[in-house]
């Protein structure tokens, strides 16, 4: 891009010569934009900036979360123009298109455009930070950084390379190269999963279509669909960076690949492929273990909920379970628990399936059925090794429940998860599985059900409209204000949402539940004694986030269905 920004800055003295010289330099060996390289170096603010430019050249200045360029950037595409003059469509009317742009000096800007779309143009002024993060968030571009030397592959880039067949993949050598096209690629999109925080990328192909998703805070977005002659050389790839076997394509695999971010850091990713009806569709599960937040503080219990936890945690022994499905957090919060723990007096040991996130000082233990050694396995030798809390990554049988149950009765604290719906259910299904009542009276002293719910961005959130009926059936006065997501979301979040939170049921196991367990109690009746005991549930714990404005109404409906 031809840029004048240095130029007419330092005219009107608010950069200096030699900041002029740099910046001319460091454009002649960057494709980056001057401005955001002027406002990341803090010379000058991106509000002072568009003061100047606006006042300048007689540009109105716009608020890009004013917009939703999201579906106007779909349907006129433009994405390489848009990437390479970090200018952003607002809006059509009139066969007019208004753009945002930060650097009014790039003539070509405009020019670029109105060939590009054969539409008459306004440019507008925006935060070029502002341009940075939606143009990030539209098409997943690590390369708008400033530094950034690397021409950034997009599936159109992709789609000149031919159609293989499965005899002739085994043998394309530019599989096995790092610098290949398919292989630029594919780091691309693992880099931008890393960047926006998903915890999973699905590779799927179809009959007509191949694309690629990312889950990010529990949701599927679609990010790419490259050509779908490319599904077997994407298969083909993450195979090898996974050590998999590339010719068999019948059955499913599973194995493992790192991915260096730094000299220091890096991030763990487990494979699995299976066999469909038009290939072999992959995904990836990101074990980030680094970025977990194990402060307690921070998943979104309430007061009570906490105190009871950290009792429970303070107990020699006992057993502690997580309830919930998969995805609900349960990892994080037997973590959060685990920390704790985690003293120089206590011998801490774990068994997983597989490792999620790592902890000095923790004894942590990958289990691997296929040789037999199992959690009940696992937990027999942690008994023979002086343990004083033992954590299992999930019970799933009788033998392995019975063992847990026996080492919480004999001096040991332990922690471990199930798949059941609510705190009481978890109690029918150790029964169901063939613990004795009088052992599970004895050994449990805390259950938490969770699920994870979406939180409302605080920068773009709307009050939600409820109706007095639904209120009334919620509990809300009619003078609450309830808060729902922008439908068009802001640069901050992800259609309104932004990060999770736990919406949390913690049972602890009293004196009257305990008999209630001997006596052959039902779950209802046991819900409803922990509820007369203070229990809050989890649809009540729901209410509570709503009316703290955390979260919407619709996101519970998603998460709880009430």
């Amino acid at each position: 891009m031809n840029s004048r920004l240095p130029i007419v800055l330092n005219d009107a003295h608010l950069i200096s010569t030699t900041q002029k010289e740099q910046l001319v330099e460091w454009a002649s060996l960057n494709a980056g934009s001057i401005p955001e390289r002027i406002v990341d170096l803090g010379w000058i603010s991106a509000q002072e900036l568009n003061s100047f430019l606006g006042k300048l050249f007689s540009l109105t200045i716009k608020e890009l979360h004013d917009y939703n360029p999201s579906d106007l950037c779909q349907k006129i595409g433009l994405r390489d123009t848009i990437i390479k003059h970090r200018a952003l469509p607002l809006s059509l009317e009139n066969h007019c298109l208004t753009i945002a742009i930060s650097d009014p000096t790039v003539v070509e800007t405009e020019n670029d455009f109105r060939f590009a779309t054969g539409l008459q143009t306004e440019l507008v002024l925006a935060n070029c930070q502002d341009i940075r993060s939606t143009i990030r968030k539209l098409f997943g571009d690590n390369n708008l950084d400033s530094s950034s030397e690397t021409k950034q592959l997009t599936s159109d880039d992709l789609a000149n390379l031919v159609q293989v067949s499965d005899a002739e993949i085994d043998n394309i050598e530019d599989l096995s190269q790092d610098d290949s096209p398919v292989s630029r690629f594919i780091h691309q999109v693992l880099m931008d999963a890393v960047r926006k925080k998903a915890s999973d990328i699905h590779f799927e192909p179809y009959e007509h279509l191949y694309r690629i998703r990312l889950r990010c805070d529990g949701i599927l977005i679609e990010t790419h669909q490259p050509a779908t002659q490319l599904s077997r050389r994407l298969a083909a790839r993450i195979k090898i960076l996974a050590k998999l076997d590339i010719a068999e394509r019948r059955l499913p695999q599973d194995g493992r690949l790192k991915l260096r971010l730094s000299e220091t850091a890096s991030i763990d990713m487990r494979v699995s492929t299976l066999p469909t009806m038009w290939g072999e569709k992959i995904v990836l599960r990101l074990l980030d273990g680094d970025s977990a937040n194990l402060d307690i503080d921070q998943l979104g219990y309430n007061e009570l909920q906490k105190s009871l936890y950290l009792a429970a945690l303070k107990k020699p022994q006992g057993m502690i379970l997580m309830t919930g499905p998969t995805g609900s957090g349960k990892t994080v919060s037997l973590y959060t628990g685990l920390n704790i723990l985690n003293t120089a007096e206590r011998n801490v040991s774990t068994a997983e399936d597989p490792v999620e996130i790592h902890l000095d000082g923790i004894n942590q233990v990958q289990i691997n059925p296929k040789i037999g050694f199992d959690f009940s396995t696992a937990l027999r030798s942690f008994l023979r090794q002086d343990p004083d809390v033992v954590m299992l990554g999930e019970i799933r049988d009788i033998e392995t429940a019975e063992i847990a149950v026996k080492a919480a009765q004999t001096g040991h604290l332990v922690l471990s998860t199930l798949h059941t719906n609510s705190a009481a259910e978890t109690v029918m299904r150790l029964k169901n599985m063939g613990v004795e009542s009088i052992n599970l009276a004895s050994s449990l002293s805390l259950i938490i059900a969770q699920r994870l719910a979406r939180k409302l961005c605080q920068h773009c959130k709307v009050i939600d409209p409820m109706l007095p009926p639904l209120r009334h059936s919620l509990a809300i006065s009619d003078d609450e204000l309830i808060y729902q997501a922008s439908e068009q979301g802001c640069n901050h979040c992800n259609y309104g949402y932004l990060g999770r939170t736990g919406i949390y049921e913690v049972m602890e196991c009293t004196h009257e539940i305990a008999n209630a367990l001997l006596i052959g109690a039902s779950m209802q009746e046991i819900e409803a004694l922990a509820q007369s005991q203070g229990m809050t549930t989890l649809k009540q714990s729901g209410i509570e986030k709503l009316r703290d404005g955390v979260t919407s109404y619709q996101e519970l409906q998603r998460v709880l269905y009430f």
